[in-house]
């Protein structure tokens, strides 16, 4: 799994024209699935992403955590994160996994970040053509992989 994850102060995601989810202080983030992922990776990753610190202390440090702050998550599935682009210009996303696949991995996932942060996590709708907004605040933008756990 794949994440982009973007702090933010607040973000939404519409689809037709409609808002689906908005939060306030919190993160957003884009997630995306191959083939080879599993419940394993989403327990990992959600655990990484509620406690990564990430939001300033008291004196402006990087040094609390979105569990600490009480913040808000966005969780928006995004396919194009395992965008291949080494040959040619048009990118492959054979990596990224089909939708029989993804679709449970993306629910497993939201159900795991809830129980981690203990509410409810907003998010767009797997496959839709969404409109996200966001403001980026920092602006703070990580990427992490489960393939590589640093």
């Amino acid at each position: 799994m794949r994440v982009l994850i973007q702090r933010v102060s607040e973000a939404s995601v519409s689809i037709g024209g409609q808002c689906r989810s908005a939060i306030g202080e919190g993160v957003l983030v884009l997630v995306g699935i191959e083939e080879a992922d599993s419940q394993e990776d989403a327990d990992w990753l959600t655990a990484k992403l509620a406690r990564l610190r990430i939001f300033p202390d008291e004196q402006g440090v990087m040094n609390r955590s979105l569990l600490e702050i009480g913040g808000e998550a966005l969780v928006v599935s995004q396919f194009t994160l395992f965008a291949a682009t080494k040959k040619g210009n048009r990118p492959s996303y054979i990596r990224a996994a089909r939708p029989e696949r993804a679709i449970p991995l993306y629910d497993y996932f939201l159900a795991a970040l809830e129980r981690e942060l203990g509410k409810p996590v907003g998010r767009g709708e797997f496959g839709a053509d969404m409109q996200v907004a966001l403001v980026n605040d920092g602006p703070v933008t990580i990427w992490i992989d489960t393939n590589n756990k640093e």
